[in-house]
């Protein structure tokens, strides 16, 4: 992974994989090469998956019953699977946000210190 041309440490992405994955599948139904690269597109290239760490992560959401699969023929007579979003899966997805969205608020307060502080006394 790749943040702003740092390396970043694989805890990150792996801690926050459910949150992704599930954000873009919540928008349409895609398969996993897809996947792959619309998140490349989406972080400018700051989070970059390996079909062998994305296909486990898709199979634990198909067996927390978060994401179904479906098979379907392309233009090209070729087999492909997509993942889709289960309501399920959208509870889980809002969970996770409102959880990401805490914690992010919450490093912000840190990051800006006292300045944060005299901000929201005003």
């Amino acid at each position: 992974m790749n943040i702003g041309g740092l390396g970043m440490d694989k805890n990150f992405m792996g801690s926050h994989s459910n949150l992704l994955i599930l954000s873009l599948i919540s928008r349409k139904d895609m398969y996993g090469y897809e996947i792959i690269k619309e998140l490349e597109v989406l972080s400018d290239q700051s989070f970059q998956l390996k079909e062998g760490t994305l296909y486990p992560i898709l199979h634990k959401l198909e067996n927390m019953k978060w994401v179904s699969s479906y098979m379907t023929l392309t233009e090209n007579n070729i087999k492909r699977k997509y993942y889709k979003i289960t309501q399920l899966g959208l509870q889980q997805f809002a969970e996770e946000k409102q959880t990401w969205e805490a914690y992010k608020n919450s490093i912000v307060k840190v990051l800006g210190g006292q300045k944060y502080v005299n901000q929201t006394q005003e």
